[in-house]
């Protein structure tokens, strides 16, 4: 990798900055810069490190996102990555609009943090299997399908949409549906009642009375 990479380390609790502080200092590849306890904080000691990563607490006060916009746009060359406590598809997407560059886990394995930092320094994002598969899925999901309503008009119905529907019209259930689509029966829920919704039916049974023919563009 070169030269140590310089980290700012932004987190509420001081013992996790302390943690990952001793993992980043025990690899020759980084050393920390500056910490810092809240978005504000972070920000201004970005600003006057100037950083090759900043590691930002989503939950810090002052909003880890927050941070993060803030610090992309004033440090294009920084690359952000957040840290949280758990995969929250709207935390993802909001951390990535802001311009972050990874999204992990507090609690990672030492070496896996430093492996993951290392990628980032080297120009790539860093996000983990799941969540690139849930990017994908959103992607997936901008794709609409076009589906005639019999009284006249139509309804967009996304990707993942379309193949929830298809697979009740064979007669899968909510359980065989999520096993076959890779994702939770609450997921499998919604997906259902956003069709149920779009097409003005009342139930299961009518909305695929509605694919009878294949009407779907």
């Amino acid at each position: 990798m070169g030269r140590r990479a310089r980290v700012l380390v932004a987190d509420h609790d001081v013992r996790t900055r302390t943690l990952v502080r001793e993992i980043l200092e025990r690899s020759p590849g980084f050393g920390v810069c500056a910490e810092a306890a809240d978005a504000d904080s972070a920000v201004t000691a970005a600003i006057a490190q100037r950083p090759d990563i900043c590691l930002l607490d989503i939950e810090m006060p002052g909003s880890g996102i927050a941070a993060t916009a803030r610090i992309s746009a004033a440090l294009p060359s920084t690359a952000v990555v957040i840290l949280a406590v758990s995969y929250q598809d709207d935390d993802l997407f909001d951390a990535l609009r802001a311009g972050a560059r990874g999204y992990l886990l507090k609690g990672l394995p030492g070496d896996a943090l430093v492996e993951s930092l290392e990628r980032v320094v080297e120009g790539e994002a860093s996000l983990p299997g799941l969540l690139v598969a849930r990017l994908i899925e959103e992607f997936r999901d901008r794709e609409q399908r076009r589906v005639l309503l019999p009284e006249g008009g139509s309804a967009l119905l996304t990707a993942r949409e379309w193949d929830v529907l298809e697979l009740l019209r064979g007669g899968a259930s909510t359980a065989e549906i999520a096993g076959r689509l890779f994702v939770s029966t609450t997921t499998v829920r919604t997906h259902v009642s956003a069709i149920l919704r779009k097409l003005g039916v009342a139930d299961r049974q009518a909305a695929v009375r509605m694919l009878e023919g294949r009407n779907a563009h």
